[in-house]
């Protein structure tokens, strides 16, 4: 049923999130997750609420949680609490993003001619993404985007950077893979395609060797995050994807 897969896929999200993050503090209704080493990434210094009581108080909590850093960042993974959450927040100027949680539900696909990588291999065009996709921020920040993804190899039992390469060698595309075996949950995270290699066939290589590692690690969830107001939506629809919730972002500064 859809409502116990979204249980699942919100459980591992909030256990990747504590999983990778440096130090942890618990907050009434959530926690916040910390990492000194990539201070410029929101992802890796943000608040996670998972209940509320007051949703008033939220704006207060996070003030508290966050007030060192330059930006405030709360994600908020059930739909209804968001949603108690979102009036106060926007009054204290967040601005709020909704995010789809799609789940794969089509017939699996022949695996894509993809492999699994290491960030050495994927450090020079992701860096040149991120420098396209924020042409204004500075050096330090583009090095913690790239560089926070070593973190993530803490975020689940097992963590696979996949990628698709030219016939002259370079990664065109790649995706993160991150799988928990003992609940049969797989998500396929950030991917990504040069900026020169779009409209090739790479992504669909790097998504169909995910979907096909996921499942011969009997990971029968398999699930991505999309923004609502993109048009990947469509395309992960057209490749088996449905949607199932939703998840939330505040943001400020």
């Amino acid at each position: 049923m859809p409502n116990s897969e979204l249980q699942r896929v919100n459980s591992f999200l909030s256990a990747f999130a504590r999983r990778q993050a440096a130090r942890t503090v618990d907050l009434p209704g959530g926690f916040a997750v910390y990492d000194d080493a990539f201070a410029h990434s929101r992802a890796n210094n943000q608040v996670i609420i998972d209940t509320v009581s007051d949703s008033e108080a939220v704006p207060a909590i996070a003030e508290e949680a966050l007030g060192h850093l330059p930006h405030r960042r709360i994600s908020v993974l059930d739909d209804e609490v968001a949603m108690a959450c979102a009036e106060p927040l926007i009054r204290a100027g967040y601005t709020h993003s909704t995010y789809l949680v799609m789940l794969h539900a089509g017939p699996l696909p022949a695996a894509g001619p993809a492999e699994e990588v290491d960030l050495d291999a994927i450090r020079i065009p992701l860096a040149r993404r991120w420098q396209g996709l924020l042409p204004d921020v500075d050096d330090e920040v583009i090095r913690h985007l790239v560089e926070r993804r070593e973190a993530r190899r803490r975020g689940a039992d097992v963590v696979r950077f996949l990628g698709a390469r030219t016939e002259e060698g370079e990664v065109a595309s790649w995706a993160d893979l991150y799988m928990d075996p003992a609940t049969g949950t797989a998500q396929v995270e950030d991917l990504i395609t040069s900026e020169a290699h779009l409209r090739r066939g790479y992504a669909d290589a790097v998504l169909t060797a995910a979907l096909r590692l996921a499942a011969d690690k009997d990971c029968d969830t398999r699930f991505l995050i999309a923004d609502a107001t993109d048009w990947p939506r469509h395309w992960y629809e057209r490749r088996g994807f449905s949607v199932i919730g939703h998840s939330h972002c505040f943001e400020r500064g």
